[in-house]
């Protein structure tokens, strides 16, 4: 507790605390980290929460000091620098602002040895601005020019500046002040960038988690070991960069001395896989004047389009996205052919300032030209982290979820509709499908009109249900791709300890399958199956740091229980608060550990929480503390002796400080608090007096005539960090509560002698554990995903629609039909499964096909048409959640062959190889002429589309209504 009569009242500290929470992230100020369970505690403690009001003030809540254990890399050694990976906010710690965490930290303290988890504010992002607190800092490898295989670690924020990082590396490796230094980012082996700004920072320069940074001195004669660095380019485009604050990453060889600067593109020394014979590309011509490519050395020519692109770090998802894009014929051929200059839309407040789409032309070209085996998509990365900052960093992300993104810059910053004018959606009233769709298609057209319109966008029927009224809504709804469900039974595996009621039976591991969106209950009859103890005589725990974290109730929901939790079912034989003749008491163990303060006259007791925390059942009434002591030693006979008679395990110098079977209860400092033990019967029968007067002197207790036991009973609050009662060694019965906690806490000398950590620690393991699980191989169709898809369903409880009608949210069912389909459709296959306490992968096996997928039975639209699609690219994951790596399979419209593109490396493939488990977002091209019309008449449509619909929205703005014209009338493939 702090200092000066502990922490103010519960409401006190609420209101202070919860003021300060309220304060705004600003860049360069210092948040701090607070284990979340530990916060939970705190919140619990001053009833936060108005809905969690019952344990306010009550001892039993009261959270101690603060304790981060749980977020160190290192527990034993906490070091605030090295923390748990992967750890997230508001699940495994909350970020609060300096002036709380001053207040608790006086308030509470914190746990001896531990450093608090400062961390910075830094902003992200250049148009779009975005705070956020650094919880991970970034580690870079530092190494010197003449000696890169001796590589330094050292952690950096993202604001340092790259003369910050360069000073470091000058006093790391003892280089003098007189020496001149120049600071190199280095890719892969052949590979490097000069990192010539030393005002950007970490951020600025993107630099990823594990870069290696080279530092070169200069020699002796002036000259650079590396070379002289000129910038070769003059274009117009390497001006942007240089304005934008990018880097140029400059490609070289083994064994030459100088770099090159040309727009990130370079060429591997590593063979090249064979892909066809090199051929120029015909689009060359069109864009070759806007870059530098005087200096050809080392570029042997390679097919155009079969190019690989680097990975900057964990950035694998972009490059898959971009491969499958690349591969889309006709919007390749639109940015090949600068038919996007015309269309840029640099004004649109929606858009990107024309800058996504600038930088993925660029990008494309340099793909497509022929040159280079490999390309570094830098400037393209680095927009697209001014623009979207979670995408900003060097964090594994979601190659659908940038693709999501890519198309809808692409379209803002392409969109013909310079100034969009304001239409009102309608519902259909009993109005023919064929006239809502086609009003709601020209609605859409008249504020959306770009090439990615043209290309990927199709129209959805949806139609809404009221479960109370059944008023029906049906509205059209555009779509840029399909995000498909999985049609599978979905289970997960928790591995849980079991604690049996028999004291001489181990605990025992067991690995359940239970539903993935179960209960408790599920889990609880899962493992009554295995071991025939009847579900409702099992209490299932969340055991965090030797003490209960939380105590699950029978329909809480599975989702709760994160895999790195430690479960722990105990049987008992009453799971009611409410029986009459049994109590089931938490038990913690706890070390009690004196040290002795001469100067100031007194003992500094603190107590260590240590092995697993017990339920056990006592008799509600009449249990004295020798009927208590007696159960406690037969629960843990299993790990414990007893001492034999006339064994004075605890030495003549315990005389002096034992009084009642407890170690220095005087020299406490603890309040004694009223509250856990009351009589549940009637407390103001004399109990009162009895359960509070810990303090005892020594006509009340003969120390010489007591038996010395190995541990004292002390209630505590939940955490066991805090005491509220100490129980008295006489033979009164004990009153307990059902909110009770109760701390054995053991002399040092009898834990040491008599209580077997080893043996106490043991647990056996069930087969089930070890046994690889019995899986039936799931194979689905993409019709099956296409077919649960379009299956009416009931919305959620937490995702409501406001009727029209009730005037109020309701749970409506709802339904998707399929109205019209785009040239280009995009399928994403759902694998990724996400809350906020569990995520999972699905890596079931999805057959779809290759050639001819017909999409016309789930049309809906009688006046469609042709809709027979071919695949033309596959975005892969492989691995789990949070990681993995992302590759791309592309049929490459060169020579119709199919290409495996992983990173910087591309090799053939066949066309059966696209198909597989791994598969997650799928492309494919509409058969038949429409969508193998030049891209110049398409550009001549666009253009005509582009002015009749900008007339038709000064219409609109002049006259207060949407006209319709012919131009804006739907296509129908």
């Amino acid at each position: 507790m702090a200092e000066g009569g502990g922490p103010p009242e519960p409401k006190v500290q609420k209101s202070q605390v919860s003021s300060d929470l309220k304060k705004e992230l600003k860049k360069g100020d210092t948040w701090y980290l607070v284990d979340a369970k530990w916060f939970k505690q705190w919140k619990k403690y001053v009833g936060y929460d108005s809905w969690d009001m019952y344990g306010m003030g009550d001892q039993a809540t009261f959270p101690g000091p603060i304790d981060n254990a749980a977020l160190y890399k290192d527990p034993q050694t906490p070091d605030s620098l090295h923390l748990k990976e992967h750890l997230i906010d508001e699940l495994d710690y909350m970020l609060l602002p300096t002036e709380a965490w001053d207040k608790l930290v006086s308030w509470y303290g914190m746990v001896n040895g531990q450093q608090p988890i400062a961390r910075k504010v830094v902003e992200h992002g250049m148009f779009v601005k975005h705070c956020k607190v650094e919880v991970y800092l970034m580690e870079l490898k530092l190494c010197q020019n003449d000696n890169l295989e001796n590589c330094v670690s050292q952690q950096f924020s993202k604001a340092d500046t790259i003369d910050y990082i360069e000073k470091e590396m000058r006093k790391l490796f003892a280089i003098g002040e007189d020496k001149e230094t120049r600071v190199w980012n280095k890719y892969m082996s052949n590979t490097y960038e000069h990192l010539n700004k030393p005002e950007n920072t970490v951020q600025d320069a993107g630099l990823y988690q594990g870069q290696i940074l080279v530092i070169e001195q200069q020699n002796e004669d002036g000259t650079w070991p590396r070379g002289n660095v000129t910038n070769k380019s003059s274009s117009s485009s390497s001006a942007r960069n240089m304005e934008m604050g990018t880097y140029s990453a400059p490609a070289t060889r083994s064994g030459e001395d100088s770099e090159e600067n040309e727009n990130d593109a370079g060429s591997s020394n590593e063979p090249t896989p064979t892909i066809g014979t090199p051929k120029s590309s015909p689009y060359i011509n069109s864009y070759s004047s806007t870059y530098d490519y005087s200096s050809e050395r080392g570029r042997g020519q390679v097919q155009p389009g079969l190019c690989g692109l680097s990975n900057l770090g964990n950035t694998c998802f972009m490059n898959s996205a971009l491969q499958c894009l690349s591969n889309v014929p006709v919007l390749t051929r639109y940015f090949l052919e600068n038919h996007y200059q015309e269309e840029l839309n640099s004004d649109n407040p929606l858009g990107m300032k024309g800058e996504i789409a600038k930088t993925y032309a660029e990008l494309i070209k340099q793909i497509w030209s022929g040159k280079y085996s490999y390309t570094i998509p830098r400037n393209f990365k680095t927009a697209v982290g001014r623009f979207a900052p979670q995408f900003s960093g060097y964090q594994q992300q979601d190659s659908h979820e940038l693709l999501a993104f890519l198309l809808d810059g692409l379209h803002e910053d392409l969109n013909r509709i310079r100034k969009k004018p304001y239409v009102e959606l309608r519902d259909a009233d009993g109005r023919p499908d064929d006239e809502v769709a086609d009003e709601a298609w020209k609605s859409h057209r008249l504020r959306n009109d770009s090439i990615i319109v043209d290309t990927f966008h199709g129209l959805f029927k949806s139609t809404l249900v009221c479960p109370e009224c059944s008023k029906i809504s049906i509205t059209f709804d555009p779509f840029c791709y399909l995000s498909l469900p999985l049609p599978i039974k979905k289970e997960r595996f928790i591995e849980v300890v079991l604690i049996r009621m028999d004291p001489a039976a181990k605990p025992m591991q067991y690995k359940l399958s239970v539903p993935k969106m179960g209960t408790v209950q599920d889990l609880c009859e899962a493992l009554s199956r295995l071991t025939k103890i009847s579900p409702d005589k099992m209490v299932v725990t969340d055991v965090y740091n030797h003490r209960f974290h939380k105590v699950f109730a029978p329909d809480e929901g599975l989702s709760h229980i994160l895999d790195r939790d430690d479960i722990y079912v105990y049987e008992v034989p009453v799971n009611t608060c409410d029986d009459p003749d049994t109590l089931i008491l938490p038990v913690y163990m706890r070390e009690r550990k004196v040290r002795q303060n001469p100067s100031y006259n007194y003992n500094n007791v603190s107590t260590v929480l240590f092995g697993t925390p017990l339920l056990v059942p006592i008799p509600r009434k009449n249990t004295t503390y020798e009927d208590l002591y007696r159960i406690m030693l037969q629960k843990m006979s299993r790990y414990i002796q007893e001492p034999d008679s006339g064994d004075e395990w605890y030495g003549e110098e315990i005389k002096n400080c034992v009084k009642d079977g407890v170690i220095g209860d005087d020299d406490m400092k603890n309040d004694n608090i009223d509250g856990e033990a009351e009589s549940e019967e009637d407390s103001s029968q004399g109990n009162d007096s009895h359960m509070n007067d810990n303090s005892m002197s020594d006509d009340e207790v003969n120390c010489d005539n007591r038996p010395h036991r190995m541990f004292s009973f002390h209630l505590v609050n939940s955490y066991g960090s805090a005491e509220i009662e100490h129980i008295r060694d006489d033979d009164r019965p004990i009153k307990f509560t059902n909110r009770s906690y109760l701390a054995l806490d053991w002399d040092p000398k009898a834990k040491e002698k008599y209580y077997d950590e080893k043996q106490a620690e043991e647990l056996d393991v069930d087969e089930t554990v070890n046994a690889t699980p019995m899986r039936k191989r799931q194979v689905i169709s993409l019709k099956d995903c296409i077919q649960l898809f379009l299956v009416k369903e009931k919305l959620g409880a937490d995702d409501p629609w406001y009727c029209p009608s009730c005037k109020k949210h309701q749970q409506a069912t709802k339904k998707f039909d399929l109205w019209s389909l785009p040239k280009i459709l995009v399928i994403h296959l759902k694998r990724f499964s996400y809350n906020r306490y569990w995520r999972d992968k699905l890596d079931t096996m999805v057959e779809f096909p290759t050639r001819d997928l017909d999409m016309s039975e789930f049309i809906i639209n009688d006046g469609h048409g042709y809709a027979t699609y071919d695949l033309i690219g596959v975005s892969n994951h492989y691995g789990g959640m949070g990681g993995g790596h992302y590759t791309a399979y592309g049929k490459s419209r060169e020579d119709t062959q199919w290409y495996y593109f992983d990173d910087s490396s591309v090799s053939p493939a066949s066309e059966d190889q696209c198909v597989s488990k791994a598969a997650y977002v799928l492309f494919y091209e509409l058969k038949g002429s429409r969508c193998e019309r030049s891209e110049k008449q398409t550009a001549q449509a666009n253009r005509k589309s582009a002015a009749a619909t900008q007339s038709s929205a000064n219409c609109t703005e002049d006259n207060g209504t949407a006209s319709s014209g012919e131009d804006d009338s739907m296509e129908i493939n």
